[in-house]
């Protein structure tokens, strides 16, 4: 992800408590690995390093399973919002050096970085959102996406449907793989039912920019798109402001906007989390592609209840959705993941 600003007060906070705790962490640093069993009696210290603010679509996702966790009483938690890329490294360690066992983040614009921090603590679990697969080499540094591909596809069979236009808009962030699979996957889904169909893909360069998705939402509505695919905060503002629908990403904003947002593909990071909680707790945690737990059958993605569109969607579409549906958690459809760029036609 793009190097942002710098780290927020919460970000001040928990650099606070790290010092508190610094004299544990070098303790914890100098021995061994703690025995399974005082694991899986003890709650799990995790720690989260990210680079935009937890209230961004992506982050809020693994922030708000992370607490859910908390609540349980499973895990302590802290975590650093706002790291720039050229910070990223430093805060990583002064986790693992305070003894926390699992670390959170998002690595796609310091890859190597995080992996190399990886080998230098072996004895601490790394679950980290990463644009590349597991490596046998980095045995402790497990990478995770948000696959929600199943829901995105849903989304865009009622896209599909609901557009009078059949010019559909679509505003991403960068066009990396977990941004890539989600568009093409609700681009099958209105194909499904708008062969027809005309896409307006462009990418603002930033995760966290709403006015300069909204800019780029206006400019896609002027050029006749009457549904837009908001993968970007700001791109709901103007579908409002404009008279036009919307599809949500990750999370579901209807509340915000009842008479706009339509469907969402809900991002549902739970499971990922709990299989790693669990195989750190157990002595287990390995390398491994945690991104099959945002699968649909796994219980990693939905779609979000129509709300406000309930009565408004055609009923054979709600059907076509609900066949597809359970078609995909019985196993016998799958969406296509497709991570190459999507452009416009």
């Amino acid at each position: 992800m793009p190097i942002l600003s710098s780290n927020s007060s919460r970000l001040a906070v928990s650099r606070r408590t790290l010092l508190k705790t610094a004299g544990t962490g070098a303790a914890l640093a100098a021995t061994s690995a703690l025995p399974v069993r005082l694991f899986a009696q003890e709650k799990l210290k995790v720690a989260a390093v990210y680079t935009v603010p937890t209230e961004q679509q992506w982050v809020s996702r693994i922030h708000l399973a992370a607490n859910a966790a908390v609540e349980r009483g499973d895990i302590e938690y802290v975590y650093s919002e706002n790291t720039a890329n050229n910070d990223y490294e430093r805060v990583m360690r002064e986790y693992c050096e305070a003894g926390h066992k699992l670390i959170l983040g998002e690595v796609f614009g310091v890859e190597q970085a995080a992996r190399d921090v990886a080998r230098d603590y072996p004895d601490v679990a790394f679950l980290m959102g990463s644009s590349f697969k597991e490596d046998p080499e980095v045995p402790n540094f497990a990478p995770f996406d948000n696959y929600v591909q199943d829901a995105s596809y849903l989304s865009g069979i009622i896209a599909g449907a609901m557009s009078q236009s059949k010019n559909f808009g679509m505003v991403g962030g960068y066009p990396i793989p977990e941004v890539n699979r989600l568009m093409h996957a609700f681009m099958a889904g209105v194909r499904e039912v708008a062969a027809e169909a005309k896409f307006q893909v462009a990418f603002i360069g930033s995760w966290f920019d709403p006015p300069k998705a909204k800019e780029t939402a206006f400019a896609q509505i002027d050029a006749g798109a009457d549904v837009m695919y908001a993968e970007r905060f700001g791109v709901s503002d103007a579908a409002q402001e404009r008279g036009v629908l919307a599809i949500g990403n990750v999370i579901d904003t209807q509340a915000d906007y009842p008479e706009t947002v339509v469907a969402s593909a809900i991002w549902h990071f739970e499971p990922t989390l709990d299989k790693a909680i669990a195989e750190v707790k157990a002595g287990t945690f390995t390398a491994a592609d945690y991104g099959v737990y945002s699968f649909m059958k796994e219980g990693g993605c939905s779609l979000a209840p129509l709300g406000t569109f309930e009565d408004k969607v055609p009923d054979n579409i709600k059907a076509m959705v609900a066949d597809k549906e359970a078609a995909i958690k019985a196993g016998t459809f799958v969406v296509e993941i497709n991570d190459e760029e999507p452009t416009s036609n």
